[in-house]
């Protein structure tokens, strides 16, 4: 007898391997989707600071 695999068994690996790979790439997008918004943050504080630095910069042009 060969250790080949019966169509059944193909199919219930197959399907087993297709919900395996939903089931990592569901959780690669909210990996991913977390990371924007912590990038989205680093962004808002660095134009925030950028503004702030600015400003200070116009302030001391104006005193000198």
């Amino acid at each position: 007898m060969t250790n080949e695999k019966t169509t059944r068994e193909l199919v219930y690996e197959t399907n087993r391997d297709v919900k395996w790979i939903c089931k990592m790439l569901q959780k690669m997008e909210r990996c991913d989707e977390d990371f924007e918004s912590r990038i989205r943050a680093l962004e808002g504080w660095r134009a925030e600071k950028a503004g702030e630095e600015r400003r200070v910069s116009t302030i001391s042009a104006g005193a000198g």
